[in-house]
């Protein structure tokens, strides 16, 4: 049993988490930031004042961010247009004949992907894993671009080279309870750019400067990003139903007995007395019915008691409406010698049994 009561209890705790866990249905908006990590470029060309030369830039790791909007199916999938930008600075360089060893400028991207996902709803209410394709247009800017070396620099114009670009994504939205549709994201991108980028490159060595260019010939990123995803399409859990109040209980019927002689249906003083004070009752409390049956005892013929039941019944409802009670307010019945008080044989003059029964409801 407290097993089964423990496993209720969490049950019903997990219902809020559960109902952010839903598949993403309709609008939402997204939003995150983090860092990119730029793999070593490999660049050719004119570096360093050798014609030919190839080596590989190494970088730091830089700042990352993306904006998105998108349409949520219900099942899982859903499509979005992203905004993102990521900054690499270079430090050093690699190869180029071993003629060179340090290297500065900035590497900026900026561009427009149409990406694809898929949401595994329903493994955990908490957490609802997801993976995604994207492919769209990424530009990038080169700024200050410099590789030194012993017989010079070799220094990249400025200037901003775009290309096809394809990523993948796999991360994990965690939703939050207390903002149905608003939930926290954390995920890794790879984005790769396509193509060369050829850059015009100037050569100095003291006063003598020449021409040139090179060429990057790859451009593969990793980052990791921490967001904000709100889904507008998640209506808020409806309000508990409030709990009905329990309806107060029936006040318990009050019964008052007046006793008979003997084949008579005149009241004696003490059963008006009896019928007065039940008459003063009524007032004090609210009912719906005040119900005056009349009994017998077993001597006489069946048919005699039914009648004698009914007119002691009479009497008594007579003294109550003398009394005060509204005439519309009593109900009469005559049960004549059914329903004894005292169970007898036949032929009993048993005196409990002649009575009337003052029943307020």
């Amino acid at each position: 049993m407290q097993l089964r009561s423990a496993l209720l209890a969490a049950t019903v705790m997990a219902l809020p988490l559960a109902a952010q866990a839903q598949p993403v249905t309709g609008l939402y908006v997204g939003a995150g930031v983090g860092v990119n990590f730029l793999q070593q470029e490999s660049v050719s060309g004119t570096v360093g004042g050798i014609t030919g030369a190839s080596g590989q830039l190494k970088s730091h790791i830089g700042p990352a961010g993306v904006l998105s909007v998108g349409w949520g199916f219900g099942n899982g999938l859903r499509a979005e247009i992203e905004g993102n930008w990521m900054e690499n600075k270079f430090y050093s360089a690699s190869g180029f004949n071993a003629n060179v060893g340090s290297a500065g400028g900035w590497e900026q991207k900026f561009g427009g992907m149409v990406n694809a996902f898929y949401d595994f709803n329903g493994l955990s209410p908490w957490i609802v894993p997801f993976v995604g394709v994207g492919v769209g247009y990424e530009a990038v800017y080169l700024t200050g671009g410099q590789v030194f070396g012993p017989a010079g620099s070799t220094t990249v114009g400025s200037a901003t080279k775009g290309g096809f670009a394809y990523q993948a994504m796999l991360g994990a939205a965690f939703p939050i309870p207390s903002a149905p549709g608003l939930a926290f994201t954390a995920e890794y991108r790879f984005m790769g750019i396509a193509g060369n980028r050829n850059y015009s490159a100037t050569f100095t060595s003291g006063d003598v400067s020449a021409g040139g260019g090179v060429r990057f010939t790859n451009d593969y990123n990793h980052a990791v990003l921490l967001g904000l995803r709100y889904n507008f399409g998640v209506a808020p859990p409806p309000a508990p139903a409030p709990v009905p109040m329990a309806a107060p209980a029936p006040a318990p019927a009050r019964s008052y007995l007046v006793f008979f002689d003997w084949d008579k249906a005149t009241l004696t003083p003490r059963a008006q007395q009896i019928i007065a004070e039940a008459a003063a009752n009524s007032t004090k409390v609210q009912y719906t019915q005040i119900q005056v049956n009349g009994y017998t005892d077993t001597s006489g013929t069946p048919q005699y008691n039914q009648g004698l039941s009914i007119r002691r019944a009479n009497a008594v409802a007579a003294e109550l409406v003398r009394d005060g009670v509204p005439k519309g307010a009593i109900s009469i019945q005559g049960f004549g010698e059914t329903h004894l008080l005292v169970p007898t044989g036949p032929g009993v003059r048993e005196p409990q049994n002649r009575r009337v029964e003052i029943i307020i409801r």
